[in-house]
């Protein structure tokens, strides 16, 4: 979604990603008459003075394509300067609606999937939208020194074949060999059904076997000062310093917790719900929650901004 605004000020905008059960997502293109008319966008619209974003969302979507909002998540907020104005487009994951959509204010739509859009020209904004929104909502981090290498190929078998589509191979203390042998064979398993895999802490690991990406400590994060030459970077954060930190070097996700105190770090105080809401709010990339979670905790997750969950233990049913 786009506004008309002016130069000099920033437009609040309430953006929906309408997705259907298979995974599609609706795109409208800006009518005749408008900036950036013929363009394709998510929908949605400008937040008026004092509205709550969610409920200019509903309004928006009811005046435009004749949808009734049931359920919606809040995701990202991205902003991006337009020769005519300043836009903070504040997005949501609409998951459940009724009505069928249809044009109201006579704009074509069409539902898309990724990687390939059937549409063009998108706006510029939102390319870094259509990156985030190909990421899984569920990360599985390797748990290979506990249950053993074997053991763990298994386990990844088995939940790949559940759905799983995103790995972190991440074993604190292996040797670099060690560990390449590792993300080769998750590499191996996860690609052929379209999974990411990215390797924590190890650029030349990830490179030497063609995974996604690289997975920051917040350790490292602090000593880099420019976005790693990979196409899929991301980084442990724990605090609103360490999400600065992120959103300087421009990291394209970050895994924020612990949530709930954890086996992994015993007798650290979880931060709760409430506490990441309000770190998750109006992040530039999608914020992924952990610390004592498994895919029954996915839906709390999201509705408090997270785009989804990483868990060790509960992505193996390791207890």
């Amino acid at each position: 979604a786009a506004s008309d605004a002016s130069p000099t000020r920033w437009i609040e905008v309430a953006a929906a990603v309408i997705e259907r059960d298979d995974g599609a997502f609706l795109l409208a293109q800006r009518p005749a008459g408008k900036v950036y008319e013929g363009w394709w966008e998510f929908p949605g619209g400008k937040v008026e003075a004092g509205e709550p974003v969610s409920a200019a969302l509903a309004r928006e979507l009811e005046e435009e394509l004749g949808l009734h909002v049931e359920a919606a998540f809040p995701w990202i907020t991205r902003t991006h300067r337009y020769p005519h104005g300043n836009v903070r487009l504040r997005f949501f994951r609409v998951v459940r609606w009724h009505g069928e959509p249809h044009a109201r204010e006579g704009q074509a739509f069409a539902w898309q999937t990724l990687p390939a859009l059937t549409v063009d020209p998108i706006l510029p904004a939102n390319g870094p939208i259509l990156k985030a929104l190909g990421l899984p909502l569920f990360m599985g981090v390797s748990q290979a020194t506990l249950l053993g290498t074997q053991r763990w190929l298994e386990r990844l078998e088995a939940s790949i074949a559940s759905g799983l589509r995103w790995v972190q191979i991440r074993e604190p203390g292996w040797t670099p060999s060690a560990l390449e042998a590792l993300a080769r064979e998750a590499v191996d398993r996860m690609h052929p059904v379209g999974g990411r895999v990215v390797v924590n802490g190890n650029r030349d690991v990830a490179r030497a076997v063609g995974a996604d990406g690289v997975h920051l400590s917040a350790r490292a994060l602090r000593d880099l000062t420019e976005h790693p030459p990979l196409d899929l970077v991301g980084a442990s954060v724990h605090d609103a310093n360490e999400l600065a930190l992120a959103e300087a070097l421009g990291v394209d996700y970050v895994v924020l917790g612990p949530v709930r105190e954890t086996a992994s770090h015993p007798g650290a105080s979880g931060i709760g719900w409430a506490k990441f809401a309000s770190l998750a709010a109006g992040r530039p990339f999608p914020v992924l929650a952990i610390g004592g979670l498994d895919h029954a905790d996915l839906d709390a997750a999201r509705q408090a901004g997270a785009h989804g969950i990483a868990a060790i233990r509960g992505a193996w049913q390791t207890g």
